[in-house]
């Protein structure tokens, strides 16, 4: 490592989110009432650019926080505002939350985006984008799928797509594209202008009925169609499918990650690009390690591949005894710092680190 930073919160933390100021913010998952979410300054080395050397501060610090009655499984920001969306069981719906001014320290609860009440419904995902008004895009099945305005919560869309698959993931490419990811690795490019309009990707690699996918997409650089970032797709069974959206026919490549089967965790799978470094992502969701992965030389053989950096800090970190060792519950990268990366686990650790990049390397 070059540096890391460690932080322990009161309960097991599944989320870590970017929000405005450079803040993170954070949330449990337990299932009993009083579910905090934090937003955390920073130790100051992660609010520059540059690299400062020693610093006498290298904590974080809570600025405001608040309590939700329900888990927490997925929380987002609302950019260019003081909001938070967050959802979790026991239904699809999601809870709306302000971040209050500098003259209070409580995220308070403001409104709730009621969705249909449909038996067996799971928890929604959700993105968010500001670029024409506060939106949410969210859904638990795919064709539940909707936007919703955030502070009126009037409906902007919904997806007319066939099929009720479970959903993986989701995300805006832009305030008109949208890219859904269902469990069982589908993979459908929706443009809302086009209310027929649905282009699907090579189907995931054939697996067992009961591996489940995720994906990871990347902002375009500016300027860029939102379309020419590589999407990756990770299942359970620790297998990376790369596509190209521009070509979506065919895999941009494949490989197997060196990972042990996840059991039980699948709904922690976690994969995501780097944002200031060109063809790596980063994986987690299968036990207490967060790998680092260049994809620039893979092909499309599937052949295992070799990470150029595995975070271990959460296991040799935590609590000794008969404890189990803890599950990696979610990692993001800096938004500047190229080899940053934020990782929580089950244990309620927050690990920030940078490791050394390899002689040869970028």
């Amino acid at each position: 490592y070059s540096d890391l930073h460690t932080f322990e919160l009161q309960a097991p933390t599944r989320l870590i989110e970017w929000a405005r100021g450079n803040r993170v913010c954070v949330a449990g998952y337990g299932q009993c009432d009083g579910n905090e979410i934090l937003q955390l300054i920073p130790p100051p080395t992660l609010l520059t650019k540059e690299t400062q050397g020693l610093c006498p501060e290298r904590d974080f610090k809570v600025e405001c926080g608040g309590f939700s009655e329900r888990p927490v499984y997925s929380l987002k920001y609302v950019p260019d505002t003081s909001l938070l969306v967050t959802s979790g069981p026991p239904d699809s719906s999601l809870q709306v939350w302000q971040v209050s001014a500098e003259d209070s320290d409580v995220i308070k609860s403001v409104s709730t985006i009621a969705t249909e009440n449909v038996t067996g419904q799971s928890w929604a995902k959700i993105a968010t984008i500001s670029a024409r008004a506060p939106w949410v895009l969210h859904g638990s099945r795919l064709d539940r799928v909707q936007i919703t305005e955030v502070e009126s919560r009037k409906n902007v869309y919904t997806a007319a797509i066939q099929g009720n698959e479970e959903l993986g993931s989701l995300a805006f490419l832009d305030c008109n594209l949208l890219l859904l990811c269902c469990a069982t690795g589908r993979l459908c490019l929706v443009d809302t202008r086009q209310p027929q309009s649905l282009v699907e990707a090579v189907p995931a690699p054939s697996a067992p009925c009961s591996e489940h996918w995720c994906m990871g997409t990347r902002h375009a650089a500016q300027g860029s169609e939102p379309s020419s970032q590589p999407v990756a797709r990770l299942s359970s069974r620790g297998l990376l499918a790369l596509t190209d959206l521009r070509k979506t026919s065919e895999f941009l490549a494949l490989a197997k990650a060196r990972v042990p089967s996840p059991g039980s965790g699948a709904e922690f799978l976690c994969v995501s690009w780097a944002p200031a470094l060109e063809g790596y992502l980063a994986i987690s969701g299968f036990d207490g390690t967060v790998h680092v992965y260049d994809t620039q030389s893979w092909d499309s053989s599937g052949k295992e591949a070799e990470p150029i950096f595995v975070h271990k800090g959460h296991i040799f970190g935590g609590a000794g005894g008969s404890r189990d060792p803890p599950l990696v519950t979610v990692h993001t990268w800096h938004l500047q710092k190229p080899r940053t990366l934020l990782s929580a686990a089950s244990d309620g650790s927050l690990h920030v680190w940078d490791w050394v990049q390899p002689c040869g390397k970028c």
